[in-house]
């Protein structure tokens, strides 16, 4: 299988239950909104974000090292050796802070989200443990290119979260700590069953010969937790200076940009492995240029469709008019997402070179550049601000990392062809939103048909070579 169809399936099947679940999110929106209140929604969506935040830290990055390193050594009694370190670690890493934190829920859901709400934290406490240990046992199917495994966990992970977040938020009226429960406790249940399943694979036992996948590992951790703190600082500045209110609202359009969020992260999860796998540097360096030309051509024209119909979309999915107010922030959370999938690209180019240690030089400028916007636009702008001040964030850290990583690996950048995409793409997008109307029937048809105009505007332009597409199309048909 070539690596542009092995790039293809695998993302398509780290996304299917991506695509799945933020379908079904989308259909219960209205559900939901319906019986949280936007403050709600803000307390519950902070927990879950800090939640993210804490596993990337507690991980130390030894998800990143069997990844990088499974390909290292094609002896399956190393490798077997390599999933025992892995799943070893996190698990003693995690139960016991899970059995603390369980233990003083109240005092930390005081401190973190200014609320004494201790069932709330306690959910948050599980969803740290499920979700960490879960990550490294996804890690470790994606690494075998066991696909079809992956995604029947997965799946399964979504229903049973759907399932579980309904009947707690809506038949029980749990509130904010059914709706952290609800996404959670599906996790651990999967997980012990993906346990069960790769028992082979998996150990409890205390770890051992952690030195090299720390070595490697936890370089990486300063830099993927300042970049993912992007998304607490927003968050708890909202929460703790406009009030919970504005963070729920903020939050909802976090969740609108589902359709961004699901293209990155099945990126983020196929694209290490492909990468790594390319052993010829010319062949890679190419396969690097072009993989990053198609991804800014398909994450633009979301961002762009957000933009121009994003007003329907809230509308349509908010059964409680205070969320409404989430379409200020929404094209820019969008188009944030779409810049942290770029991020990902020069992150392996450092990875390729097992130079880890220069992306968070380029990560804590962005933080810091984050932070300073968003005390100065969230006062005037409100969660506008916070989303502007998002992309700001990852403008910075892609400009610092490009120059820092571009003497370890060579790509050949399309640049002609990046920036006719840029700009085709930001004239339909601004344009639409300048002068266009911006309600009623009128509005919604002229923006549609302007969107559906943008792929021959990008052919056009340079940006679409039309023989790439049919290339990618007959090899699908193909098998090939």
């Amino acid at each position: 299988m070539g690596p542009a169809r092995r790039l293809l399936y695998g993302t398509a099947a780290y996304q299917a239950a991506a695509l799945v679940a933020n379908a079904l999110a989308l259909v219960t929106l209205p559900l939901y909104t319906k019986h949280l209140t936007t403050a709600d929604y803000g307390y519950a969506e902070t927990l879950l974000t800090a939640i993210i935040f804490t596993s990337i830290v507690l991980r130390l990055g030894i998800g990143e090292a069997l990844v990088r390193f499974w390909f290292d050594d094609e002896d399956p009694e190393r490798r077997r050796q390599l999933a025992h370190t892995a799943t070893a670690w996190t698990f003693w890493i995690t139960t016991p802070l899970a059995v603390l934190g369980a233990a003083f829920s109240a005092p930390l859901s005081r401190a973190l989200l200014s609320v004494d709400d201790p069932e709330l934290f306690a959910g948050g406490v599980l969803g740290l443990w499920a979700f960490t240990n879960l990550e490294v046992a996804y890690a470790l199917l994606r690494v075998e290119e066991r696909r079809a495994t992956y995604l029947r966990a997965s799946l399964i992970n979504v229903l049973l979260t759907v399932t579980l977040t309904i009947l707690l938020v809506v038949v029980l009226e749990e509130g904010a700590a059914g709706y952290v429960l609800g996404n959670y406790a599906a996790s651990a249940a999967v997980l012990l069953g993906l346990w069960l399943t790769n028992r082979d694979q998996v150990s409890l036992r205390p770890p051992q010969r952690m030195r090299a996948l720390l070595a490697f590992g936890a370089p990486t951790v300063p830099a993927d937790a300042t970049v993912f703190a992007l998304n607490v600082v927003d968050r708890w500045y909202l929460l703790r200076v406009d009030g919970p209110d504005a963070a729920g609202r903020y939050a909802f359009a976090a969740k609108l940009s589902a359709v961004v969020i699901v293209a990155v992260r099945g990126f983020q999860a196929a694209w290490p492995p492909l990468a790594y796998s390319i052993t010829d540097e010319d062949e890679a360096g190419r396969l690097y240029a072009r993989v990053t030309t198609a991804y800014v051509v398909v994450t633009g024209l979301v961002v762009a469709g957000v933009t121009l119909l994003g007003r329907w979309v809230v509308d349509l999915l908010s059964s409680d008019p205070t969320y409404e107010g989430a379409f200020e922030a929404l094209p820019w959370v969008a188009l944030g997402w779409a810049l942290y999938g770029l991020v990902l690209v020069l992150v392996t180019v450092a990875g390729r070179a097992k130079v880890t240690t220069r992306n968070f030089p380029a990560t804590a400028a962005g933080l810091a550049v984050n932070v300073v916007l968003i005390v100065l636009l969230v006062p005037p702008l409100g969660i506008a601000g916070a989303g502007i001040a998002l992309c700001g964030a990852y403008a910075v850290i892609l400009v610092v990392l490009q120059r820092l990583t571009r003497g370890l690996f060579h790509v050949p950048f399309e640049r002609a062809r990046l920036l006719a995409a840029v700009g085709v793409l930001a004239a339909v997008a601004v344009g639409g939103e300048l002068l266009l109307p911006t309600e009623g029937a009128a509005g919604l048809v002229s923006r549609a048909a302007l969107l559906a105009a943008t792929p021959a505007l990008l052919v056009a332009a340079g940006a679409i070579r039309v023989h790439e597409v049919r290339t990618v199309v007959q090899a699908r048909r193909s098998g090939e």
